[in-house]
């Protein structure tokens, strides 16, 4: 079994007219995994617009507000899933995707 983690990314901007129904179709899919065995963690994240970057500069720790790389995308939340391969994350992915209107990226746990 291999860690994945699936990344929500989402535009910038207020949350869709039907978040409700996104959020119920994505708690459903978090409890189908959690039933399989594959769930292994999920979170949403705060609007990049309130992220935090540190950055060390030699001695010093310089703070600045937003994200690392500024875009109309970032990431939204993740869940990370402990799968066969791939191309079973790959699956998973694509039922998010369907449920939240959202690109998924699926990335292996190092």
């Amino acid at each position: 079994m291999a860690k994945f983690v699936l990344t929500f990314v989402q535009p910038q901007g207020p949350a869709p007219a039907n978040i409700d129904e996104i959020m119920r179709d994505v708690d459903a899919l978090d409890q189908e995994l959690r039933t399989a065995g594959l769930w292994v963690f999920a979170c949403g994240l705060e609007p990049a617009a309130q992220t935090t970057t540190v950055r060390a500069d030699g001695r010093d720790v310089h703070e600045s507000t937003g994200p690392v790389v500024a875009s109309d995308e970032s990431v939204g939340g993740f869940t990370v899933v402990e799968v066969h391969d791939r191309a079973e994350a790959v699956s998973w992915a694509g039922r998010f995707a369907h449920a939240t209107g959202l690109p998924i990226e699926v990335r292996a746990a190092m």
